[in-house]
């Protein structure tokens, strides 16, 4: 499906590029449309501090059943998803098909886990249960005081970073032109989304436009306050460890837990990287790495893992979750012909990144969505939170 309406621009222009947006603009230049990306650095966003987690089983929360078939969708989409775009970019993405281990450290965490556990099941989830001798067979660095878990063998990992690099080669070769500016204004024509202007001046035209840019989606001027997407900044911080040889393998798998009330994961990737993360702080805009937020990282993981005290800090680093009132993604058309939203997908972005192009595209070339998405359409926010759209801090 290809418009004539703007000889001189584009189909589809994407505003926003990262993994969200990224995935867009290739699923929509291989349907044949054409696709533009405006952003200042493609390949940056939240992905640069998520983990990678593909953990749609593990990541289950009571009230987040419908969210769920999503989630579900979209992990059994990634093998063939990833092999794709491996092949497309020539780049590794780092997809690992290696399971997950939640653990419980004490009887309050014990008794957390046993009923996430009957959720699951109730849910119609794969998952075992393991006695706390069980956990250490599979993870032998784990602490002596472990006293259970849930092997989940269907909840694997990818590099997000790798997977952003992907993307981007993908979408060059797939013919999507980029703009590397900050847009500074959406434009309306005839009461219709008609493209974008940059910072600088430049205009943009398009047939349909997609708000992709993430916690940053509701602050775009020029938006009518009855498209404004209701999505707010939730700040992550997490850590990155190296594990030197003689440590090899220090974890298998991935490792997740509830420690006295706060969630820590940690995720181990092939180049010997440590991932642990993350906090969940609702500052605002705040980006800054806290001394409070490293050490209780450091703290629970040290409670899981003791070895982790051994291996160098390589990197901190904190970023903003783009959120919606119930943490689920906005994807869709909005009350604003021609402009679509594909934001607030909260702690599943990377989870969510080959439904979330299928969706997209189908959407721009005139289709239904799959009916695991047609829940997360904008228009379920009857009354936009339109106060999300404040000056931008300095």
């Amino acid at each position: 499906m290809r418009s004539s309406r703007n000889g001189n621009g584009s189909d589809v222009l994407v505003i926003g590029g990262g993994i969200i947006g990224l995935v867009t603009a290739w699923r929509a230049a291989q349907r044949g449309l054409r696709t533009a990306v405006a952003d200042p650095e493609p390949g940056g966003g939240a992905a640069r501090v998520a983990a990678g987690m593909l953990a749609a089983v593990t990541e289950l929360h009571y009230g987040e059943q419908l969210l769920l078939g999503l989630n579900l969708a979209s992990a059994a989409r990634y093998p063939a998803f990833a092999a794709e775009l491996e092949a497309a970019s020539g780049l590794e993405t780092g997809f690992r098909a290696c399971g997950t281990l939640a653990v419980a450290l004490d009887s309050d965490d014990r008794a957390h886990l046993r009923d996430l556990h009957a959720l699951q099941r109730r849910s119609g989830l794969e998952s075992e249960w393991l006695t706390g001798r069980e956990c250490r067979r599979l993870e032998p660095m784990l602490a002596p005081g472990v006293r259970g878990g849930l092997r989940v063998d269907g909840d694997h990992q990818i590099d997000p970073r790798r997977l952003a690099a992907a993307l981007l080669t993908a979408c060059e070769r797939a013919g999507v032109v980029f703009h590397r500016g900050r847009v500074e204004r959406l434009s309306v024509a005839g009461d219709r989304a008609a493209g974008a202007v940059l910072a600088g001046g430049t205009e943009l035209a398009a047939d349909q436009v997609v708000l992709a840019a993430g916690s940053l989606s509701g602050r775009l001027a020029g938006v009518p306050d009855e498209a404004v997407p209701p999505v707010r900044p939730v700040k992550g911080q997490v850590l990155r460890l190296t594990v030197p040889a003689p440590y090899a393998p220090f974890l298998s798998r991935t490792v997740r837990a509830l420690v006295r009330g706060s969630h820590v994961y940690l995720v181990p990737r092939e180049n010997g990287e440590l991932v642990v993360g993350a906090t969940s702080e609702e500052t605002g805009w705040d980006t800054t790495v806290t001394a409070g937020g490293v050490y209780e990282l450091l703290r629970d993981a040290h409670e899981l893992v003791p070895g982790i005290t051994e291996l160098p800090l390589t990197e901190t680093l904190a970023g903003l979750r783009p959120t919606s009132p119930d943490n689920a993604p906005l994807l869709g058309p909005t009350a604003l012909p021609g402009l679509h939203l594909a934001t607030g997908h909260h702690r599943n972005g990377v989870l969510l990144t080959p439904i979330t192009g299928d969706v997209m595209a189908e959407l721009l070339t005139g289709g239904e969505p799959p009916e695991p998405a047609r829940p997360f359409t904008p228009r379920r926010f009857p009354s936009p939170a339109v106060s999300v759209r404040q000056e931008q801090p300095a």
